[in-house]
């Protein structure tokens, strides 16, 4: 009798094995044919969450101002941050495409000149005299200078088109983007209450903190990092744009790049203003100088005093998220991959801080 209990016990203990194992895989298969489906959105949607993190506050008192009606204020707010990405956008573009059309056109035309080097330039140190060199040829022959260097010129040509195209996805997907977060600002509160519970299924008990972690982690890298940043490439494409500066879209992205990955946009913005003594008169151009310098270091003031508090993340997580998330996913790879990279840093940190080691505890209780 009592084998017969036991016979019947393994049974039900097979058959409920089973059936968790078909339930666990049936969920499985429903989360990888969602991932497969959604894959293409993906970034859309993440960078859709990280700006309406990020300017949730904002949002907070905007709508108290307006009596609560969160919707007005989200309306309002999406379409004021629409004007603000395409206006300058189509500005930036519009001066890359115009530049690289007058170029051809004087190339093809003969009329094409290249104003002669300044003596000092052959004096820069290490690249000085190659660069002396070539601009005294172009200065002299523009023919032959485009026929030495023909391969250069297509490859860059193509690099320009490639970089405008790209420029051009990157900002259709952040208005996808910010239509997304405006969306989801309304429904803020229960996006939050899904959040914890989601981080108290993966984390556990102190799940709910790490709500308010990510939140702040996101918030800090948006301000921080990625706010400062946009305002940097947006002035300096303006300021190049009142100089004529040619290709200044193209130079703005640049810009927009060097400052998300923490470095100085004077590196590309020094040479444009070495450029600029050659095309414009010296006052303008010494403007222009002083200019692109205040603008490099615009980012100790604008951290601290517009932008709130600066980013607790080491450089090299910003860094390596920025350039791991553009290799991923293109230009908007460089914003998702730098919030993405830096949550996963905070969260790590705070997990390593609430685990102690047991000869920690040993020393404790002795």
């Amino acid at each position: 009798m009592a084998t017969i209990d036991q016979e019947f016990k393994d049974e039900a203990h097979y058959t409920k094995a089973i059936a968790t194992a078909l339930r666990i895989g049936f969920v499985g298969v429903l989360l990888i044919l969602s991932y497969l489906i959604l894959k293409p959105f993906l970034f859309v949607v993440m960078w859709g969450i990280i700006i309406a993190v990020g300017i949730y506050p904002l949002f907070k008192k905007f709508a108290k101002l307006l009596g609560n009606r969160k919707k007005l204020a989200s309306t309002i707010m999406t379409l004021f941050a629409l004007a603000i990405l395409i206006i300058p956008s189509y500005l930036l573009m519009e001066s890359t495409v115009t530049g690289v059309q007058n170029i051809a056109i004087e190339l093809e035309k003969g009329t094409f000149k290249v104003p002669p080097p300044e003596e000092t330039v052959a004096d820069w140190p290490v690249i000085g005299k190659p660069i002396y060199d070539t601009w005294e040829l172009a200065s002299v022959n523009i023919e032959a200078t485009v026929k030495t260097f023909k391969p250069q010129i297509k490859e860059f040509a193509s690099n320009i088109v490639s970089g405008v195209l790209g420029l051009g996805s990157t900002v259709l997907l952040t208005l996808v983007s910010i239509i997304i977060a405006g969306a989801l600002l309304v429904k803020a509160e229960a996006a939050e209450i899904a959040a914890r519970k989601a981080f108290k299924i993966f984390i556990g008990k102190k799940g709910e903190g790490f709500t308010e972690l990510a939140g702040a982690t996101i918030r800090s890298v948006v301000q921080g990092v990625l706010g400062v940043a946009i305002i940097q490439s947006v002035v300096s494409g303006i300021v190049m744009l009142l100089f004529n500066i040619p290709l200044a879209g193209l130079w703005a992205l640049i810009v927009l790049f060097l400052a998300i990955i923490q470095l100085p946009p004077l590196i590309i913005l020094l040479p444009i203003a070495a450029y600029s003594f050659s095309i414009l008169d010296t006052a303008s151009a010494i403007i222009f100088l002083v200019l692109s310098i205040i603008i490099s270091m615009s980012d100790a003031f604008l951290k601290p005093i517009f932008l709130g508090r600066g980013v607790d993340v080491p450089t090299l997580v910003i860094l390596l998220g920025a350039i791991g998330g553009m290799m991923l996913a293109g230009v908007i790879g460089l914003f998702v991959g730098a919030v993405v990279l830096a949550l996963a840093y905070k969260v790590y940190q705070a997990l390593i801080a609430d685990i102690s080691l047991p000869e920690e505890n040993t020393v404790e209780e002795n």
